[in-house]
């Protein structure tokens, strides 16, 4: 049973503009509560006992949030800035548990500005030695990354926001990992937009045959821009019994 899961929550959030000026995205209010509430609610309901929070921007905000909610959730706060400094990407929370990940230990992977239904959040406990990749189909997949599959659900590589068009399942970034990727990390480098990207770690084990796609079911909402906050609190409002 996979107990873990590492929640990505270091950044700022520059294309909230203004709303995140002097606080994390993540703790922005939606109907009364911050988005991250909701995140860390629908995990620990899907059964997930360990939450390992990786933050960095404005921490003492996020420890003083984390803090009002020791009691309801099984915390472990890792800053990221601490152990890495101004390095950065999305790679960055995974380099940050390797000490914590127990060997053969698997652990899931969300971003902390994402949001996913109890229901697909479970299908990711999956007792095998393969690493999962989430997909969920898209009319506009050249706005992220495309999975491209290689048969048997098997990923054959992510590739960023294609220009022609590969196919219509795109990356939701909730991933299953096995402590193989801790291998890879070592061996990827910075990529166009001068971060560490897992996405690149992710390609590498696939390479090998070793991670296959799991397509959510029911919803995958991204708090990102400023809009986002009138969308998921009418979401919000109309599904509270269903999250």
């Amino acid at each position: 049973m996979i107990k873990k899961v590492v929640v990505a929550a270091a950044g700022k959030g520059t294309r909230m503009l203004h709303l995140s000026q002097d606080k994390p995205k993540h703790l922005i209010e939606i109907n009364g509560k911050p988005f991250l509430y909701y995140l860390l609610t629908n995990l620990k309901t899907a059964g997930f006992s360990e939450i390992i929070m990786v933050i960095g921007y404005q921490k003492k905000l996020m420890e003083e949030f984390l803090a009002d909610y020791k009691d309801d959730f099984n915390l472990t706060i890792i800053n990221q800035f601490e152990l890495l400094g101004d390095k950065y990407g999305t790679a960055c929370p995974i380099e940050c548990v390797k000490d914590i990940i127990r060997p053969g230990e698997s652990f899931i992977s969300i971003c902390g500005d994402n949001l996913y239904s109890v229901k697909d959040l479970k299908k990711f406990f999956i007792a095998d030695d393969l690493n999962y990749v989430s997909g969920l189909v898209h009319p506009e997949p050249g706005k992220y990354g495309v999975l491209i599959k290689n048969g048997d659900d098997y990923l054959e590589k992510i590739i960023e926001k294609p220009t022609t068009f590969v196919g219509n399942v795109i990356n939701t970034g909730l991933y299953k990992f096995t402590p193989e990727v801790f291998r890879c990390l070592p061996l990827i480098a910075k990529s166009a937009r001068d971060e560490f990207e897992i996405t690149d770690a992710i390609n590498l084990l696939a390479k090998e045959k070793k991670v296959k796609i799991k397509q959510i079911e029911d919803y995958w909402l991204d708090f990102g821009k400023p809009e986002d906050v009138n969308t998921i609190s009418e979401f919000l409002s109309n599904n509270q019994r269903t999250l």
